[in-house]
């Protein structure tokens, strides 16, 4: 009965944001935004009108020119930008509007691109390394970079709020590496191990498929050793995402049977089921994102009211 109550409520909503944004002109942002997505069947980034349980999708933003992939900032203020022809760009998302502020030295075959938790830094991966950018929104700068030639095949990567700190998990381990760009090998990890900061320092998370552990680790500067969140043998699907709440004293964890939520002050979880196939765990201003945007809808994780709201396709131009 809950569940077809939650159902009823998405349904009403999704009349609700249409009822409001039906009279919005193409390409314009009308109403609040509560984040952007990028769409790759439509090659662009398009705004979530609305907010969580009454949102649409808008038109994509027009950059200038043709985009291959997008990478939005935590707080939705900043996106990397792949363009189609393999050049990188940096913009700045403020109030709407775009401002492209790409700093010289971005030279990478970049493959993707991950945001600090509060979004101001960002590490570019591809071609082999990872180069770093702190200042973000604001004042984007290169901050250096880390050679991964010799990781192994690259999964999860996180970077610190201050960009000083970069976690990956590749070939096996979890490694760390500070402002000297040097690898060092942290903790064994299976294939498919999720890491996350949170934010404002250097505490940090680890999800081992192999072990089906979480961990935490309060300084991963100082070498601390993890402290065991759950697990082994807590029957936990592999991860597809992880994250740390806003104010650090919750863990997300992200999976195919929805999102598991850690309490780290109290001790215990709870589950957030979905209708849906999470396929990761990105943070978009006040929600998560548990999947990509396309001809299905796109889910959202409102971990405040532990719900799962969904944003009903966009229509296909005609």
């Amino acid at each position: 009965m809950n569940h077809m109550r939650s159902r009823i409520r998405n349904v009403a909503a999704f009349g609700f944001a249409v009822a409001i944004f039906a009279q919005a002109l193409p390409g314009q942002i009308a109403g609040p935004v509560s984040g952007f997505v990028f769409d790759r069947s439509a090659r662009g980034l398009r705004p979530v009108l609305g907010i969580p349980g009454a949102s649409v999708l808008g038109d994509p933003i027009d950059f200038g020119f043709a985009v291959a992939s997008v990478f939005v900032a935590p707080r939705q203020d900043s996106a990397v930008v792949l363009a189609a022809n393999g050049s990188v760009h940096l913009f700045s998302l403020k109030s709407g509007t775009l401002a492209e502020q790409t700093p010289d030295g971005i030279t990478m075959a970049l493959e993707r691109a991950v945001f600090s938790p509060s979004g101001t830094a960002a590490a570019l991966h591809g071609s082999g390394a990872a180069q770093l950018i702190t200042g973000l929104p604001d004042a984007p700068a290169i901050a250096g970079s880390v050679d991964l030639s010799q990781a192994g095949r690259v999964g999860s990567i996180a970077v610190s709020d201050d960009g000083a700190a970069l976690l990956i998990a590749a070939g096996g381990f979890v490694s760390f590496a500070g402002n000297s760009g040097a690898l060092h090998s942290l903790i064994p990890a299976g294939s498919g191990a999720q890491v996350a900061f949170a934010p404002g320092g250097y505490q940090a998370a680890l999800a081992d498929p192999a072990s089906a552990t979480v961990e935490q680790f309060s300084d991963v500067t100082a070498a601390s050793q993890p402290t065991l969140i759950v697990g082994p043998g807590a029957n936990l699907a592999p991860a597809v995402g992880l994250a740390f709440s806003a104010d650090s004293q919750q863990i997300f964890l992200a999976n195919a049977d929805g999102v598991t939520v850690f309490d780290l002050a109290a001790g215990g979880s709870t589950s957030i089921s979905c209708d849906c196939a999470p396929t990761g765990l990105h943070r978009m201003g006040s929600v998560f994102r548990l999947n990509e945007a396309g001809s299905k809808p796109l889910w959202l994780l409102d971990a405040r009211e532990a719900r799962t709201v969904f944003v009903p396709p966009a229509v296909p131009a005609q």
